[in-house]
């Protein structure tokens, strides 16, 4: 199976990295359209396009400015490694065995607005640009319409090279917009994760986000193959409910007493 992920919008470049391995984005000549259009606006700009305060509009603007190839591990960091919020303190990169994050390479994808798809070891330079942003660019009138079909096809290429028709949606709906199901060559599953509050089970975002993270880290250690045994992940308290589970929707559900 193959595994899709959000990025983060918080960043890591500063703790020591677990390996010295990296790869290569494949998709840096639409990067690098991206990146010369959003140079081409002020710091005011772009954070009237990012709705972000003035301090976090100049960080990024000089994010772009510095944004230059080729990447090597003195400009750059793993996407995997680069991430740094709540998905990605559920996933637990940073501990996972060599042989793990190996598998990770294969088998999960990080969907991101600048980078389309990245592979955990794909090294990334510091940027912020969310799918959701409306962009305008000559391809488009915001990122969906950038990206197009480059997105599907992309994890099309994946899927055919591990030789599966499974993709496991661990991405919020932003980020998995980008994908047409339609024309991916998979089935999709999308896991839930409801904490129970005030006697109901509700999706929780903050810890919906650690717990898709957590199911990634949970796939990728166990290299797990099929829905069945997606449907055995126990961690963090999260049990799977089958009477509110469909084909493509499998619901975990966690109880007050065990948060």
């Amino acid at each position: 199976m193959l595994v899709v992920l959000s990025p983060a919008k918080n960043l890591d470049y500063e703790s020591p990295l677990p390996t010295d391995e990296y790869s290569q984005p494949r998709l840096l000549e639409y990067a690098q359209e991206l990146v010369d259009r959003c140079q081409s606006l002020s710091p005011q700009e772009l954070g009237s396009l990012m709705k972000i305060s003035d301090k976090l509009a100049g960080l990024n603007a000089a994010r772009f400015a510095d944004w230059h190839q080729p990447f090597t591990p003195e400009n750059a960091r793993p996407a995997v490694f680069a991430f740094d919020g709540d998905v990605y303190s559920g996933l637990q990169a940073e501990k996972m065995s060599d042989e793990t994050i190996a598998f990770a390479q294969e088998h999960l994808r990080i969907l991101s607005g600048l980078y389309g798809v990245l592979r955990p070891l794909d090294l990334m330079q510091p940027y912020r640009l969310e799918m959701g942003t409306k962009l305008d660019t000559a391809r488009g009138k915001n990122l969906y319409e950038f990206w197009g079909d480059v997105i599907t096809d992309t994890l099309n290429e994946d899927l055919k090279a591990i030789d599966s028709d499974l993709l496991v949606n661990l991405a919020s709906n932003e980020y998995f917009s980008s994908v047409d199901p339609k024309h991916l060559r998979a089935d999709i599953v999308t896991p839930v994760f409801k904490d129970e509050k005030n006697g109901q089970y509700k999706v929780i975002s903050f810890w919906a986000k650690k717990a898709r993270g957590a199911m990634a880290r949970y796939i990728m250690n166990e290299k797990v193959s099929s829905v069945a045994e997606l449907k055995k992940f126990n961690a963090n308290g999260y049990r799977f409910n089958a009477e509110q589970s469909s084909e493509s929707e499998l619901v975990f559900q966690r109880a007050e007493r065990d948060q």
